[in-house]
């Protein structure tokens, strides 16, 4: 069989330098960025783009200490791209838990073991921004240049846990900043959290909501004198799980499966006293289609049914707001869109074997991007089930094929010619 002739694009996939990259995410994940403490790596990742082909990087907050990074390659015309990411990290106290005493024990060291890397943040996700600069500079190391725009995009304040924190400040304010005025917005995007290397075209929706219920506290000797919140924390709890069953019975996703709600936490209880507050915590996954405001409206129904029956009063508050006022909402981008089938034909191209198709087990922040108008997928290096554990790593192998697959990709997507 006759090869295919190699492409300007195959040269570029071919001069991505594994050892200069391998050393790039090394610096990176050295450089702790721990919510909402992100400015000295986003002050790395402008000086290493301004190394690159990069013709304007910027450092801008948005909002006071919490900075985005912006950076502009190639001319206006021809098919347009946006790479994101996120700057920033969970804390690292379960991993110096987990390794005191070991080799391990350093989170931000980067220790290399049996071929990975491992450390806090390097698959979420300092290795898809590395990959994002490593890729640029291989179009300009092959001897060419890009013939259509791209706009690096990383951003602040995707990650939660810390106070105060994921509320996707950063790329709220990206997004307004880059393409919030007039013009077509960009082509296609791709954000790199981690897909171990497959393309993730969907990606579930979520709400996470805190119900209180406040009834009477009374002495134990005295219980008549009490509303018992506790049980009607009981038929709460009872509500829930009963309404997690109905989810479970819908129609589940081909990529994403099926629709849950999970307790996560319970809290009531008092000193030989009648309870009179219950608190819990749940998140709920919903399915693209799915309407967040539908959602909220049912578990407000279900409070308001416990409420009414057990003479109590019921609270419920939506605490994690993403780019919805009760959480975050699904999004899929159809497999035949040009972007995605471009990304397949990278993959194929430079690894030798079949694409994957798959969707993302959690949720980033993509449908900010959507929402101005941006398609786009997630792809990059490593493995989520790794990440927020003491058990972060990276295949260092995985990180140089994704990164060779995204470089072929931006030459082909965007177009390269030869430099003068």
């Amino acid at each position: 069989m006759t090869p295919i002739p190699r492409s300007p694009a195959d040269e570029v996939a071919a001069a991505v330098d594994e050892e200069a990259l391998v050393e790039l995410v090394l610096e990176a994940v050295r450089i702790p960025s721990v919510t909402p403490d992100e400015t000295d790596f986003a002050e790395w990742v402008r000086g290493r783009m301004e190394e690159g082909p990069w013709s304007r990087v910027r450092l801008v907050e948005a909002e006071p200490g919490r900075p985005n990074v912006y950076a502009e390659a190639g001319p206006a015309g021809g098919r347009s791209l946006v790479l994101a990411g996120h700057l920033d990290t969970v804390h690292a106290d379960d991993w110096m838990r987990e390794w005191s005493g070991t080799e391990r024990a350093d989170p931000f060291a980067g220790t290399i073991v049996d071929g990975e890397i491992w450390a806090r943040g390097v698959t979420d996700q300092k290795a898809g921004i590395c990959s994002i600069i490593e890729a640029l500079r291989a179009v300009r190391r092959a001897g060419y240049r890009l013939t259509g725009p791209v706009t690096g995009l990383l951003v602040c304040d995707e990650e939660s846990g810390q106070p105060g924190s994921g509320l996707s400040l950063g790329m709220r304010a990206g997004v307004d900043h880059l393409f919030g005025g007039p013009g077509n917005p960009p082509d296609f995007a791709v954000y790199t959290e981690p897909t171990t290397g497959a393309v993730y075209t969907a990606q579930m929706g979520f709400l996470i909501a805190d119900i209180t219920l406040v009834g009477r506290p009374a002495y134990f000797g005295t219980p008549d004198l009490g509303v018992d919140a506790l049980r009607a924390g009981h038929t709460l709890l009872s509500a829930l799980w009963d309404r997690n069953e109905t989810l479970r019975k819908g129609t589940p996703h081909e990529l994403l499966g099926e629709r849950f709600l999970l307790v996560t936490s319970v809290e009531s209880g008092g000193n030989i006293a009648v309870p009179g507050r219950f608190r819990l915590s749940l998140i709920q996954k919903l399915l693209p289609g799915d309407d967040l405001d539908q959602e909220a409206d049912a578990l407000r129904q279900v409070a308001a049914a416990v409420s009414d029956d057990h003479g109590v009063s019921a609270e419920v508050v939506f605490s994690a707001p993403r780019d919805h006022r009760v959480g975050g909402t699904p999004d899929e981008v159809p497999a035949d869109h040009p972007g995605v089938r471009a990304l397949v034909e990278s993959i194929e191209r430079t690894t030798g074997g079949s694409a994957r198709l798959e969707g993302a087990p959690y949720w980033s922040e993509k449908p900010l991007l959507r929402a101005a108008g941006i398609s786009g997928v997630y792809f990059a290096p490593g493995d989520i089930s790794t990440c927020h554990t003491p058990f972060e790593r990276l295949p260092i192998q995985e990180l140089i094929s994704a990164t060779r697959t995204l470089a072929h990709f931006v030459a082909s997507w965007c177009g390269v010619e030869q430099a003068a």
